[in-house]
């Protein structure tokens, strides 16, 4: 991936930023159109929970393969046109998983999204780090991240908004998202008209260091600590949120389909406001990696208390989306500051791979115990081994986020607890 460089302050980055986040807004709706038909799909044509777990499990398997070589295609092409061809095979993908018939092509479908899902997202962000000067690509990439939560709050809260295609089956919703990827495609193409006519015009150019695989051994222990936390928090709110939970809600809680949309929604829904304001404090105050330990507590919790109580879905609805505010906002910033510029590529790329395995797994496993449980709903007990599943994950995510405390409240930190901004890395 291409390190942010000092670009010219031109009106049209806010241009820029606009469309890629239409982009990457439509990616997100896309990735999470399963979770809303998942009970249509169980009803109307069968599937088991482990089907409709492979459906998301499978979009992973690509950034396995190609995560570590994305950075280098984007170097390579251009972030401009790497997003226009990302995009086009998201459409081909999510025109195939509506299409949806016999199983295997919606596995197909999902696989090729897949693709297109794991590079729009680094490419998007590169060209915004092209557009924007060093002073104000951490606002630029706060806004990229909140504004493709508006993709999944959309999705999410459709069984409301667009519940007339609902009513007439699983397909129409897919094709739906399909619509709103070819949206996404229009988008990525104003901004490679754009990136094409005026910044190449000018002569910008990027480079990156030459990759080495064994750099990938030279991370110290904070490193290796917050990946823990990137790839153990990603393999527990991802796979709920966007394959389980909605059902869930219908099954365990008595929800209708388009309540427990709604309700999934508005995790997504808080994001979008939240993460920014948390980046901001996070700069303001410091105790990153505190703040990593208080939002990762919050995802247990959250199991607990849904599973164990009878509280209103209102208090795990909160739970889980400040911490999926939290969480995020300082993250990624954290992971640059622990990682040297010239090595953040590599560092990404791995994080990024073996987040995807863990999605991948933990959607198999999830869906697994479900059947093994024959969970459903005439027998919403059979859900209790999943949510078993995912408090122990999670109790590891916070076990790595607070060795990563711990470690960084110690002389050998990286200064992730100053309440002030760091320009250089020493990992």
């Amino acid at each position: 991936m291409q390190a942010p460089r000092t670009a010219p302050a031109s009106p049209l980055r806010w241009l820029v930023l606009a469309v890629a986040a239409i982009a990457v807004s439509s990616s997100y709706y896309e990735s999470d159109v399963i979770g809303s038909v998942a009970d249509l799909l169980g009803r109307q044509r069968g599937f088991s929970q482990s089907q409709i777990g492979m459906l998301n499990a499978v979009m992973a398997y690509p950034n396995v393969a190609l995560a570590l070589i994305n950075g280098v295609l984007i170097d390579r092409f251009g972030a401009a046109r790497m997003s226009l061809w990302a995009a086009a095979i998201g459409v081909a993908g999510a025109a195939l998983t509506a299409f949806g018939q016999p199983y295997e092509t919606m596995v197909a479908g999902r696989f090729l999204f897949g693709i297109s899902e794991g590079a729009i997202f680094i490419a998007l962000l590169a060209g915004i780090a092209q557009w924007f000067p060093r002073t104000g690509i951490a606002l630029a990439a706060a806004l990229y991240l909140s504004l493709a939560r508006v993709g999944s709050y959309a999705e999410n809260s459709s069984p409301v908004w667009a519940h007339s295609a609902f009513e007439r089956g699983w397909q129409a919703p897919l094709w739906l998202g399909a619509g709103i990827t070819v949206l996404g495609l229009g988008a990525a193409l104003v901004y490679y008209c754009i990136d094409r006519r005026y910044r190449a015009a000018a002569g910008a150019a990027v480079g990156s260091d030459r990759f080495a695989w064994r750099d990938l051994l030279k991370f110290d222990s904070s490193y290796w600590y917050i990946l823990g936390v990137h790839v153990l928090y990603a393999a527990v709110f991802f796979p709920f949120r966007q394959t389980f939970a909605v059902e869930y809600f219908q099954h365990v809680k008595g929800l209708t389909l388009q309540q427990a949309g709604y309700f999934n929604s508005l995790v997504f829904l808080a994001a979008i406001f939240a993460t920014p304001l948390f980046g901001l404090l996070a700069d303001r105050l410091g105790h990153r990696a505190l703040m990593l330990v208080l939002g990762t507590v919050l995802l247990p919790l959250s199991f607990v208390v849904l599973g164990v109580t009878t509280y209103s879905l209102w208090v795990t609805t909160v739970m889980i989306g400040v911490s999926w505010s939290l969480v995020p906002a300082v993250i990624w910033p954290a992971t640059t500051l622990i990682v040297a510029p010239r090595r953040l590529g590599s560092a990404l790329g791995l994080i990024t791979l073996i987040q995807a395995l863990g999605i991948a797994l933990s959607n198999h496993a999830a869906g697994a115990l479900a059947d093994l449980a024959h969970a459903g709903a005439r027998n919403p007990a059979g859900y209790s081994a999943m949510l078993w599943f995912f408090f122990l994950i999670s109790l590891l995510a916070l076990s790595s986020a607070l060795l990563l405390w711990r470690r960084e409240a110690g002389p050998e930190g990286h200064g992730l607890e100053d309440a002030r901004k760091l320009t250089h890395a020493v990992a």
